[in-house]
């Protein structure tokens, strides 16, 4: 997934308790730099200290370069609390400003990077035709060199009518858009949407792993990645992005929404953790 926005960052470290308010106890040789744990009233937004929600159809009109359908929008119909420590982005069917679906869009552009590391989310996803929910990051340098040159970790992307698989990608200058380096990790038995689950990327300076409920399922290397004659592209700070995109390029022509799409679709978000290695990979 591509994005035409620029950033100048800073960085934020903030710590959050779980849902029982005690403090997160980091996995060993981590320590947590910063999280969100999404609690809050019912209906409330974002805490807008960590999240700027992003609203319209990219700074161009064009589907934000990937010609995705709906108009993100800041109403809580949209992006909202569910008030049980849950962040919700809600795709819905209704025409608003020329399109023909509405949905929620939230980063942390300007309020938080990070240089390696892991990131890791908590999500129950939607399915069904037309529907594309992402977790992913971006360079903070996109407004200086452009995309696909500040790089991209797709740390999930799903294609709604494919409710059992999701793809974790690399873009850089060399392999962006379908040359992307990518990897499908497919559910042993049923699919996102029935229930939450882990989303992991592990960012070292020499490597990239992504892993699934703990599972490793694609590691890049910087080696593999500059001898194959691309450019490693992720030795500085990324900011974080969750949305829900209602079609898409990243669907293909056969997986848009259509009459039997169901809506209003949820995507569930429980947690949101950074964390920076205090000892060796």
């Amino acid at each position: 997934m591509r994005a035409d926005i620029g950033a100048v960052m800073v960085v934020s470290l903030v710590a959050c308790g779980p849902k029982d308010g005690t403090p997160i106890a980091p996995p060993e040789a981590w320590t947590l730099s910063w999280a969100d744990e999404f609690d809050g009233a019912a209906g409330s937004a974002p805490d807008p200290a960590k999240w700027a929600l992003e609203t319209g159809a990219g700074p161009n009109n064009d589907g934000w370069g990937n010609a995705e359908l709906e108009t993100y929008t800041a109403r809580p119909e949209n992006v909202s609390l569910d008030g049980a420590g849950h962040l919700v982005l809600t795709a819905r069917r209704e025409a608003l400003d020329g399109r023909a679906y509405t949905s929620g869009r939230l980063t942390t552009q300007r309020l938080f990077t990070q240089e390696y590391g892991r990131l890791e989310a908590r999500i129950q996803l939607p399915a069904g035709k037309g529907l594309w929910p992402a977790f992913w990051m971006l360079g903070a340098d996109i407004n200086e060199v452009t995309w696909p040159r500040c790089g991209e970790i797709d740390v999930l992307e799903l294609r709604g009518h494919q409710p059992s698989t999701v793809v974790s990608s690399l873009h850089g200058p060399e392999y962006s858009g379908g040359g992307a380096i990518s990897k499908k990790y497919t559910l042993p038995e049923g699919s996102f949407d029935q229930d939450f689950h882990v989303f992991r990327v592990d960012w070292d300076p020499a490597q990239i792993s992504f892993f699934v409920d703990g599972q490793l399922f694609q590691s890049v290397t910087a080696h593999a990645v500059v001898g194959g004659g691309r450019t490693w592209v992720f030795d500085s700070p990324f900011f974080v992005i969750l949305n829900l995109a209602v079609g898409g390029s990243f669907l293909g022509p056969t997986g848009q929404p259509d009459a039997n799409t169901a809506f209003p679709q949820p995507m569930t978000v429980d947690y949101v953790r950074a964390y920076t290695r205090v000892s060796g990979p």
